[in-house]
């Protein structure tokens, strides 16, 4: 790579990086999953345990969790062990906390806001080397501004997302694959190996992406180059150790999703047994037909096409739904009360996963991505089916691009037909991490391709150079506009003090009750993890009735130990600690800023979120 690409690719990371470290959010609630790392990389870096086991002297236990309708859990957070030895064991897997902790050692809070724009940056830069690779002078610097300005990747490098951490694995590793290949060698393709299947210790559903891996690696087997085998050893045991560590550190959430999981698991074993045979049927002298040969490149082409556009053209023969007993379905049916929409909790909108991609990077984008996608599986059909120049030799070797293309394809077509996430933008957008970059790289392509005449017959460089900017325009101008609105965005910026004026309110031997519905989805662990308060939760029976409510509050009471102080803690609003005939003292009040939450349109902008709390002693 040249000096003046490299120096401009450098250059475009660095103010990926800098541009989200400036606007980072400041996601301390765990309401979503930015907020839930967060606290679980805190518990981590101050305790030393993933399952942190809690201490039943300062609360009372076990008398106080023997009170009916009393937990510790809440949401992310579960509650494990009996009443007399209660832990917590966090929802995720331990990737996001394990990485973003140490930053809890550094600077605090203001480190570990800005490492996901730090790894993000990296991830851009790692992009735009891959393509630097394949297609050399300044396309590398081109593809990466391209990512860098879509704002759903802009999004999550703001907060603790699991997604960068994500983004940086499988970029990382497909890059050590692509030059792997090229050189054909063993050891880069055991790290690619790694780093493509140890996603799975950062985000469990990184698991897709590793069993993509298998048709591929099948191939180089076919074809008898080396890197195959290491790429396998190294994506089987990257995957096992993340799957490992989930099912000893994160089991309960590993439960809660076994219905997508399960069928993850058994495609990925359908497709192993399917590559095993085609290698063993190849190593046996068996080879494709004549007439397959001939027709397999315009095939595979085609069926790119096709299914491109069923998934484009969904909406208009097809609504996607879920089972309405599905917590989520109430989530919808809030959201399109709130909207004005037909009340159909049921739906997932994944139908419209396509028209999700072509807000961030307009129609045109979506149809030049679609038709140079196709164009690469026809290649790549014509490589496989091209017999040896001389006879009884092996067959050329795929196109390094092979690999990293054929996942980054099953990858967005599996998203795009279920993405399996609560429909409201920009939360679902976090499903494209890897759909989005694929696109503005396949345009990228496209324009390279027409620049060096390769898909136009224009003889003029001039002509060639402008239909090459239009090209690049038609992904570069949307995308832009689409991101101006949350140029400057905070998410939550100011939720820092609401925490302090909590904690600074409670006092040494204090225990917080949770009593409504947004003090117990929001504040426990962030009691438990940063005022270093014990923390208890009502059930959701008891605060749906006071009688309930008044009951559990005086059990408390009397199982506390001597000398604490039991403190209720409402966040929506005083009357539930004015209804047990209590003096509710305000503690912290005002409003944020959150991410819109729509189901039919992209967002353009932030909305208020009051954080409110109120504090009523009980004894």
């Amino acid at each position: 790579m040249d000096t003046a690409p490299a120096a401009a690719l450098a250059l475009v990371g660095a103010a990926y990086t800098a541009w989200a470290a400036a606007t980072h959010s400041t996601q301390i609630l765990p309401r979503r999953d930015a907020g839930s790392n967060l606290q679980a990389a805190i518990s981590l870096a101050d305790t030393g345990y993933r399952i942190v086991p809690l201490s039943p002297a300062g609360m009372g236990a076990p008398a106080v969790l023997r009170v009916h309708d009393v937990t510790l859990g809440s949401p992310a957070f579960y509650q494990l062990g009996d009443a007399a030895h209660p832990s917590i064991q966090p929802q995720f897997v331990i990737g996001p906390a394990a990485i973003y902790s140490p930053g809890r050692w550094l600077g605090g809070l203001s480190t570990m806001f800005v490492q996901p724009a730090v790894l993000a940056g990296l991830s851009v830069l790692g992009l735009g080397l891959i393509v630097a690779v394949l297609l050399r002078g300044w396309w590398g610097p081109v593809a990466a501004a391209s990512v860098a300005l879509q704002f759903p990747l802009l999004h999550t490098a703001r907060a603790t997302y699991s997604e960068p951490l994500a983004e940086l694995t499988i970029v990382a590793g497909a890059l050590a694959w692509v030059l792997a290949a090229r050189f054909d060698h063993r050891r880069l393709a055991l790290l690619a190996g790694l780093l493509v299947g140890g996603t799975t210790l950062v985000r469990i559903d990184g698991l897709r992406e590793a069993i993509l891996l298998i048709p591929v690696a099948a191939l180089g087997l076919i074809q008898r180059r080396s890197w195959p085998a290491p790429l396998v050893r190294g994506t089987a045991i990257g995957a096992l150790g993340g799957g490992a560590a989930a099912q000893v550190l994160s089991y309960r959430y590993l439960g809660d999703i076994a219905g997508s999981l399960l069928p993850l698991i058994a495609l990925g074993a359908f497709m192993a047994l399917v590559s095993w045979a085609l290698v063993v049927l190849s190593r046996r002298g068996a080879g494709l037909p004549d007439s397959v040969r001939r027709l397999l490149p315009a095939a595979c082409g085609l069926g790119v096409l096709v299914i491109g556009l069923l998934l484009a053209l969904r909406p208009l023969f097809m609504t996607v739904r879920q089972n309405p007993n599905d917590p989520g379905a109430d989530v919808v049916a809030g959201l399109q009360l709130r909207q004005g929409l037909t009340i159909d909790g049921a739906r997932t909108y994944a139908e419209q996963s396509v028209a999700w991609l072509s807000w961030w990077v307009g129609p045109v984008a979506l149809v030049i991505a679609l038709l140079v996608a196709a164009a690469l599986a026809a290649r790549l059909g014509r490589a496989w089916t091209a017999r040896p120049q001389i006879p009884d030799q092996p067959p050329a070797p795929l196109p390094t691009w092979a690999g990293p293309y054929v996942v980054a394809l099953g990858s967005t077509l599996l998203t795009l037909w279920r993405p399996g996430i609560t429909p409201d933008h920009p939360w679902a957008e976090r499903r494209l991490l890897i759909a989005l970059p694929f696109v503005a790289v396949l345009v990228v392509v496209g324009a390279a391709w027409v620049w060096r005449g390769a898909a136009t017959s224009l003889r003029s460089q001039p002509a060639r150079a402008g239909l090459a900017l239009l090209t690049l325009a038609s992904l570069v101008i949307p995308t832009a506009l689409a991101t101006w609105p949350h140029r400057s965005e905070r998410v939550e910026a100011g939720s820092q003090a609401r925490v302090a004026a909590l904690c600074r309110a409670l006092q040494p031997g204090d225990i917080v009750l949770s009593v409504d519905d947004r003090a117990a989805n929001e504040w426990p662990q962030v009691v438990r993890g940063m005022c270093n308060k014990p923390a208890l939760v009502a059930k959701y029976y008891a605060r749906r009735h006071p009688e309930a409510l008044r009951i559990l509050v005086d059990g408390v009471v009397d199982a506390a130990p001597p000398g604490s102080r039991v403190v209720l803690l409402a966040g929506e609003s005083p009357q539930a600690l004015a209804r047990l005939g209590l003096t509710p003292q305000p503690v912290a009040s005002g409003a944020v800023l959150e991410d819109e939450r729509l189901l039919e349109r992209r967002p353009d902008g932030l909305v208020p979120l009051r954080i409110d709390l109120w504090l009523a002693p009980a004894s």
